[in-house]
């Protein structure tokens, strides 16, 4: 019947999207990746991957907007990071500040500071590269310097551990790498908020692909790209997106170094969590369809694999949903089975309607689940409204 395979359909592909891919990727791991990090360090010859002892020039850039908060301990945790000073450099992007964020950036000790006028996140990382390759200073700029060979960036809000840029910047010594990106260890979630549990499962997930073809997603705590291989995106793409994918396609690869560790506050609530996950997915559908990350041309077939389940599927989660809840109604009538599966779509939405009062660890998983999966489809609502991506962003509150 047809309803009962577009059913089974819906529901196969959710499960395989969160349980059924990770198998997947951890099967196909074992008979094709490449080796953990510490046989890969331990066999760097063989590989072709250069002898780590000589520390390549970094210019950590960090782009800021209304950060006074927290812009001076930004750059004292970048100041104490155990690497050489005479190679490292310290850039602050302020776009369009309109506080003290400039002022305190200089006077807590940045190395160049760009008073940029508001352009968004993106615009404001491609005029702190162009300043660092030795480009024509805009208005606000200080005169361009010959800067690292490698681009290090991290969110003002994002205090990484001592040795995280000597951990970023090994996975620089296989010529092969063009972006690598570190693990974000999240604190807070006092107000019930999830996020830890999920990004658990996503760092988890991102090992696997590192060893096979290459994550597929960064995230913008901590990351960095090859000088050479920088691209310029348009103000409106993230980068955390972007990157990986659009690298890969030029012959780089993405990778994840869980050992360069970052710590940042997420959203305290499941509502602040929503409202920021809402805010990236506005403009996820942009990237997908419209900057190509979805056109097979370029990837491997590993990659497109990971492509086309870790993110297309990934994002048609919310409408899978809605496809297996509406045909289940009319199978009803059809068995037992259709009466049980009815009764756990159910049971998910009245436990997460319970789990937004209710501090029962269970009831708050299932609120976080379904909040999180709806802002996706809330994003490309506010798209489609909208008719644009906006290029500037906000904080989301208890982040500070």
């Amino acid at each position: 019947m047809a309803l009962e395979i577009v059913f089974w359909v819906a529901v196969g592909l959710i499960l395989y999207a969160h349980l059924g891919y990770p198998l997947l990727l951890r099967a196909l791991v074992a008979a094709f990746g490449e080796r953990d990090a510490r046989a890969r360090d331990s066999a760097a010859p063989e590989m072709g991957v250069e002898p780590s002892g000589e520390l390549p020039r970094v210019s950590l850039i960090i782009p800021a907007h209304d950060e006074e908060q927290v812009i001076e301990r930004k750059i004292a945790n970048a100041r104490a990071l155990d690497y050489p000073s005479e190679l490292f450099e310290v850039i602050v992007a302020s776009d369009g500040s309109s506080d003290r964020t400039a002022d305190l950036a200089r006077s807590a000790g940045a190395d160049r500071v760009l008073d940029l006028p508001r352009g968004g996140k993106v615009a404001a990382l491609n005029a702190a590269v162009q300043n660092v390759r030795g480009g024509s200073a805009g208005e606000g700029q200080e005169p361009p310097v010959s800067g690292g060979e490698i681009l290090a960036f991290s969110d003002a809000n994002s205090y990484w551990r001592p040795g995280a840029l000597r951990r970023l910047t090994n996975r620089f010594a296989d010529r092969r790498v063009g972006y690598a990106c570190g693990q974000v260890r999240l604190e807070g979630g006092e107000g019930g908020n999830q996020e830890r549990l999920y990004w658990r499962y996503e760092m988890a997930v991102r090992s696997l692909e590192t060893r096979l073809a290459g994550i597929t997603a960064g995230n913008g705590g901590i990351y960095a790209v090859r000088r050479e291989a920088y691209i310029e995106l348009d103000p409106s793409r993230g980068q955390d997106l972007s990157f990986p994918y659009e690298l890969t396609r030029r012959g780089w690869r993405a990778v994840y170094e869980p050992s360069a560790v970052a710590e940042e506050k997420m959203p305290p609530t499941v509502e602040g969590e929503f409202k920021r996950k809402r805010r990236m997915m506005w403009g996820l559908w942009d990237v997908m369809l419209r900057w190509g990350m979805l056109d097979p041309r370029g990837y491997g077939p590993a990659y497109a694999l990971e492509i086309y389940s870790h993110r297309l599927l990934r994002y048609l989660t919310p409408w899978l949903h809605i496809v297996a809840l509406v045909v289940n109604v009319p199978l009803l009538s059809h068995g037992w089975v259709y009466v049980v599966t009815m009764a756990l779509q159910v049971g998910l939405l009245v436990a997460a309607a319970l789990g937004r009062f209710v501090p029962v660890l269970p009831l708050r998983i299932a609120y976080y689940y379904v909040t999180v999966t709806a802002s996706i489809a809330v994003g490309l609502w506010d798209r489609l409204r909208a008719g644009a991506v906006p290029i500037g962003w906000e904080k989301v509150e208890g982040t500070r």
